[in-house]
């Protein structure tokens, strides 16, 4: 493997850390902040590997998956995300993402879904415990905003919800299950 591991985050301390990272475990890697860069790069390189987060200064990554793909067909691409959920991690596989983690995520982690031939285990250990209020409520305010693309307006519409409050549950990490 000579080309590097790009990686494609705005945050560009986390993007330095995971750069500096991957090369430590003596994997090159490359980051970049933006889309575009990251389209140009990606056509540069030639990169196999790609880091990708599902939030992109306000755009979603999700939508670079069927591009870089076209760029290169036989690039795996790993969606990192703080704001998990299961209707953007359903959408980042059959895009044609390999894994879909949430941060904070172990070097290891990212690392061992690249070398997983076999692709993401679709197996998810079923937990004893139901999901809380707070979590359902956060996978179905997830499911209406990719429903609406995104549009803040048209999902605080739909669940009957003023945008503000929308906005600020948003804002907030999803809660755990």
């Amino acid at each position: 493997m000579n080309e590097p591991t790009l990686i494609i985050d705005d945050d560009p301390s986390f993007n330095a850390i995971l750069v500096r990272t991957l090369e430590r475990h003596g994997h090159p890697a490359h980051g970049v902040l933006d889309p575009a860069s990251a389209l140009a790069a990606a056509r540069e390189t030639g990169a196999e590997r790609i880091v990708l987060d599902l939030n992109l200064n306000g755009s979603s990554g999700l939508a670079l998956i069927p591009q870089l793909l076209a760029i290169n067909p036989a690039c795996r691409i790993v969606v990192l995300t703080g704001y998990a959920s299961i209707a953007t991690a359903v959408d980042a596989v059959k895009l044609g993402a390999i894994q879909y983690l949430a941060k904070p995520v172990e070097i290891e982690a990212i690392l061992s879904a690249f070398d997983d031939e076999d692709g993401p285990d679709f197996e998810l250990p079923a937990s004893d415990e139901p999901l809380s209020v707070d979590r359902l409520e956060w996978e179905h305010i997830q499911r209406v905003l990719h429903e609406n693309d995104g549009n803040v307006s048209a999902t605080a519409r739909a669940l009957k919800m003023h945008r503000r409050t929308l906005q600020r549950k948003l804002s907030k990490r999803p809660v755990k299950t």
